[in-house]
């Protein structure tokens, strides 16, 4: 399992989702990207390519047929992707499953904690080389995933900045 989940390459049976649809039912983010998006891609290519559009009324440029994605850009480079609801990891995870299977499916996982006085969530940092998912939860449950580069996911949770 944890050879495909560095590699990216397939998504275990791990059943429903927390809200019952099937696992196909989504799309995977894993730690190269989404579909035909990787990190390290730049903005010029993914605009290129009709897949990222600066002409809608958003926080910032949004990736075409991604509706739940925001991407983070630094250096022109894609470095970090925020996804909600429908998306999982290939370990299952998403918005809304249980920190304990985070957890479980991560037994590496660094614990991180929000600034005390704040409003903004811990954080849970699942790490591989270079890149990381970081799973923003409210002690229960996942309640934002972001992944791509392990220092820019850390550097966002450290600042307690958003994709905006």
């Amino acid at each position: 399992m944890t050879a495909a989940w560095i590699s990216g390459s397939g998504a275990p049976p791990y059943g429903p989702i927390p809200d019952g649809r099937p696992a196909g039912s989504v799309e995977v983010i894993d730690l190269n990207g989404l579909r035909n998006i990787e990190f390290g891609d730049t903005e010029d290519e993914l605009t290129r390519r009709g897949i990222l559009r600066t002409d809608m009324d958003a926080c910032g440029p949004v990736l075409a047929g991604h509706d739940m994605v925001s991407p983070v850009f630094a250096e022109e480079k894609l470095v970090l992707l925020w996804v909600g609801d429908p998306m999982r990891t290939p370990e299952g995870i998403t918005v809304g499953s249980p920190v304990d299977e985070v957890w479980s499916r991560y037994p590496s996982v660094t614990r991180l904690r929000a600034p005390q006085g704040t409003h903004r969530f811990d954080g849970l940092l699942a790490r591989s080389g270079d890149r990381a998912y970081l799973f923003l939860h409210d002690g229960l449950t996942v309640r934002k995933t972001i992944a791509g580069y392990a220092e820019w996911a850390r550097r966002l949770f450290d600042e307690g900045t958003g994709p905006c």
